[in-house]
């Protein structure tokens, strides 16, 4: 008896073994919040029930509102419990008035059972796909198929991306395409990494078995050009440009910032600290000149100088530009929206944009005429006498006065500006402060430091202005009187002022009653007050003052940058009510939103905690960002295909596991390397295919969304003028720099107010990379802008690839390439025979040998061609500018260069 009992225990106790095991692996019937259920709320719900409108006090949008009580007294949604859930009674409702969504088409059979599976499973809240990345991705098996498992240079599967990428092919029945041609797949590798056709070293020793695939690759990677190819890029996310925008539109220096990308690509700075550094380099410790340079990432936004503006308008336009523009280029997040309410269909409320506001609105810059703050760019002797100035004050008082000294020096904040003068009378203000005689203006909430001098710049035509500043009022006592003579341009100057250590209100006034009293005594541009320098030893100190005075009066290269405010002049963030800078209403700290990732409170709270925040490694969404970027920029499209945007409402990714595995790769093991990031990317099999299409492939999958055959792409606007410059022996190696004019047709610029003009490069500049290319936000360059690049008025993350009859017309009459077919003509011209030397110029061009038929094409143009110069040859020299002894053989093959140039192998990638 007890060994039966014990043999049924047994048996008992096999069975729930067998159960839970079979429970174990059994498919999962749990709905996915993420994948099955968001995407019916967002389509059916949330314009009524989301972050705009709550109709019945009911919101689908973050869980808490969800499950809360609606207007009727108790929760639509009950967990578990469907058959008693409002939500899921009203989808079932017959009567159109009662059921929703309301006025509109009732909800599928499968979207109801869907729903009501879901409440009655607990109605668990998932996270959206793109705000978690698992922790480890495992590589599928290859295939042992012949040709396609293998890892030599003919297989398939040549890293870890390709096994991904096979595995869903075969889940899609197809196959991936033969390896593309050695000459193919160098022309499209040398075009991505370095946005060049390769030279012809490079070319011929791949081509011929010298090198390998992978040396290639690796010498393309370390050349100059791949630093200038991927910061067009970037570029376009900073939104650089070589003028302030709106209507003045006046020129702007910021070329050293675009150097400064470049360089940064070029020695493959990792992505955290490339972060870091654009968005907060000003808050590093002891910040380099570099740091402070790339921070003008955020000074690229517009300033508008027109006279009349509020200064204080636009200021908030850049700030909400920054945030906008930050969560864009690096969280792929429509966070714009929730300026003026909760975001429509992902977990941002409102009252979380002003707290991500907060972090950018305490920077110095207020929408100033000049541009302030600037770094200045000093010579190697004035670094000298900097350096003696700071050492001078750190031995004879403080490092902490010697600093801010250095600071002032290198880009003269804090000040108080002009525009901050408030109440005034015989004066005015319009990016300067002007007064007449007995004029007077009040400058509020000024914090002295304690200083005995005040630094003040300002311009004088008139000799003799007394000027008086007193505390309160007129009636108030003096802190600073002084006279005013004539100068000679605009001056920094150092004049005594009372210490004090509280924030004052400044009563300024002029006094000249020996001019017309229309007559503006003087000009003034900002007041700046410092800690007093030591003045001991007493011999030294009036040489160490009059070097400070001389570097302030020097006029200097200078850079738009970011500076924060000092504590004393910490501005409040206010919610806009309904996001109108003119409404403010609660007050906020900085803080980032709850739905992503956590804030580490060793962090500061500003722009460098945020950067932090945002490269930290629990934040999914900056290396996804950047992976789908980059796999954009090379494939022509994401694996995410909506790149600005990967919430809930965005295109779901083609590839998630792979995905997930770039993302994680490339923060851990790549160390946020974008350069082992790319090479991984073309080192792959699924880069080198061939991309010649077929009908089986064509039907089913049009846009290559599978990647079964390799990518083929229009040439970027700035890589068409480029490849032209280069196949044709004019292109100029040269880098950084103010940026050059080359050729444009005439009548494009009508610049207002300022008269510029555009002022054609000479010499090698006329022949620069587009990159260097000045570009004007209201009159970009127009062969540029035909080919779908942008104004860079606000940050451009994808641009829109269109094919109009205009790009035609630029490839076919813009000087630039009629020049570059001249010289194409020249080299093709060396061989005494037509057909050899349209096979020469062909394959210069594409890298490839023509096929019987274009020859025959192109042959026949040139006939005409030549035919028509000799019966005309005053054409000859209308046609040729750039050679007086042309003759109609060289013309004729500059117009067949013109047209391999227009050719669709030239203007598209493989």
């Amino acid at each position: 008896m007890k060994n039966k009992a014990y043999l049924f225990l047994f048996i008992l106790g096999a069975l729930v073994l067998v159960i839970s095991a079979w429970m174990m692996l059994k498919p999962s019937d749990t709905v996915d919040f993420s994948a099955d259920i968001k995407p019916i709320l967002n389509k059916n719900c949330i314009t009524c029930h989301g972050g705009v409108k709550k109709s019945g006090g009911f919101s689908l949008l973050f869980e808490e509102e969800a499950f809360a009580n609606t207007e009727s007294g108790v929760p639509a949604i009950i967990p578990g419990n469907a058959a008693k859930s409002p939500f899921i009674q009203r989808l079932k409702e017959d009567d159109p008035e009662l059921r929703m969504p309301y006025k509109k088409s009732k909800l599928s059979k499968e979207e109801i059972e869907l729903l009501t599976k879901w409440v009655d499973q607990g109605a668990k809240w998932g996270k959206h796909w793109a705000y978690s990345l698992p922790e480890k991705v495992d590589i599928p098996e290859a295939t042992q198929s012949a040709g396609i498992s293998s890892n030599d240079s003919e297989g398939f599967i040549q890293n870890s991306i390709d096994h991904f990428i096979l595995r869903t092919l075969e889940n899609n029945d197809l196959e991936p395409s033969p390896a593309a041609e050695p000459n193919v797949i160098a022309r499209r590798l040398s075009l991505d990494l370095t946005g060049l056709p390769p030279d012809d070293s490079l070319f011929n020793d791949f081509t011929t078995g010298k090198i390998t695939y992978e040396n290639m690759v690796d010498e393309l990677l370390s050349q100059d050009g791949y630093g200038e190819k991927w910061a067009s890029w970037w570029l376009d996310q900073a939104r650089y440009a070589d003028t302030k925008g709106y209507e003045s539109d006046m020129g702007r220096t910021m070329w050293q910032y675009r150097d400064w990308v470049i360089r940064a690509f070029n020695k493959d700075m990792p992505y955290d600290q490339f972060t870091i550094e654009q968005l907060a380099g000003d808050l590093l410790p002891q910040p380099s000149v570099d740091q402070l340079i790339a921070t003008a990432f955020h000074r690229n936004t517009m300033n508008n100088g027109e006279g009349g503006t509020d200064d204080e308008e636009f200021r908030v336009a850049a700030v909400v530009d920054r945030v906008n523009t930050t969560f864009e280029v690096w969280q792929s997040t429509t966070i714009g929206c929730v300026q003026c309410h909760s975001h429509t269909y992902d977990p941002f409320k409102n009252k979380e944009y002003y707290n991500l506001m907060a972090f950018f609105n305490n920077s110095r810059d207020e929408d100033t005429s000049e541009d302030e703050p600037t770094l200045k760019f000093y010579t190697p002797d004035q670094k000298t006498e900097i350096k003696k100035i700071v050492d001078w004050i750190s031995n004879h008082g403080s490092s902490q006065i010697a600093e801010k000294y250095q600071n002032f020096l290198t880009y003269t904040e804090p000040i108080y500006h002009s525009h901050l003068i408030k109440k005034f009378e015989n004066g005015n203000v319009e990016g300067r402060l002007s007064l007449r005689d007995n004029g007077f203006c009040f400058l509020n909430n000024v914090y002295t430091q304690g200083a005995g001098y005040m630094y003040l710049k300002y311009s004088s035509g008139i000799d003799g202005t007394t000027m008086t500043i007193r505390k309160d009022n007129a009636g108030g006592e003096i802190l600073s009187q002084f006279v005013i003579n004539k100068t000679s341009g605009t001056l920094v100057r150092k004049v005594p002022f009372k210490k004090t250590n509280e924030k004052l209100n400044l009563y300024i006034e002029t006094d000249n009653n020996s001019v017309s009293p229309k007559s503006a005594l003087g000009y003034f541009t900002w007041f700046a007050f410092l800690p007093d320098m030591p003045d001991v030893p007493i011999a030294e100190y009036p040489t160490i003052e009059n070097t400070l005075l001389k570097l302030l009066n020097t006029d200097t290269a200078s850079l738009p940058i970011m500076v924060e405010n000092p504590d004393y002049r910490n501005r409040i963030t206010q919610v806009f009510e309904r996001g109108s800078w003119l409404m403010k209403t609660d007050t906020v700290q900085p803080g980032t939103p709850k739905s992503l990732n956590a804030w580490n409170d060793a962090w500061p709270k500003n722009r460098l905690g945020l950067s932090r925040w945002l490269v930290s490694k629990e934040n999914p969404l900056t290396a996804r960002t950047l992976v789908n970027k980059v796999w954009q920029q090379i494939y022509g499209r994401g694996i995410v295909a909506s790149l600005e945007d990967m919430g809930s409402q965005s295109d779901p990714p083609s590839h998630p596991e792979l995905f997930d595995w770039l993302a994680l790769r490339f923060m851990n093991e790549h160390n946020w390397s974008i350069k082992a990031l790319v090479k991984d990317i073309v080192m792959s099999g699924t880069y080198r295919q061939s991309s010649k299409n077929n009908a089986k492939l064509y039907n089913l999958d049009p846009e290559n969304r599978l990647y079964a055959r390799g990518p083929r792409i229009r040439l970027s606007a700035e890589q068409i003028r480029d490849q032209a410059l280069a196949v044709s022996g004019l292109i100029s190696a040269k880098m950084y720099g103010p940026s050059v004019m080359p050729p444009q047709p005439d009548g494009i610029w009508q610049t207002v107010y300022n008269g510029g003009n555009w002022v054609e490069s000479q010499g090698e500049d006329k022949y620069r990379k587009a990159v260097y290319t000045y570009l004007k936000r209201t009159s970009p360059y127009p062969s540029f802008l035909t080919f779908d690049a942008g104004s860079r008025e606000v940050s451009t993350v994808r641009r829109t690839v269109t094919n109009t009859p205009l790009q035609a017309l630029v490839t076919l009459n813009d000087p630039v390439y009629l020049e570059t077919a001249y010289h194409l003509a020249k080299f093709m011209s060396q061989n005494n025979n037509v057909d050899s030397s349209i096979r020469q110029g062909y394959k210069k061009a594409v890298l490839l040998d023509i096929n019987k038929e274009k020859l025959h094409v192109l042959k026949e143009l040139y006939n005409s061609s030549v035919s028509e110069f000799k019966e005309k040859p005053k054409n000859i020299k209308e046609f040729l500018p750039y050679e007086a002894d042309a003759d109609a053989n060289i013309a004729a093959l500059t117009v067949v260069a013109n047209a391999i140039m227009n050719l669709d192998e030239f203007l598209t990638k493989s």
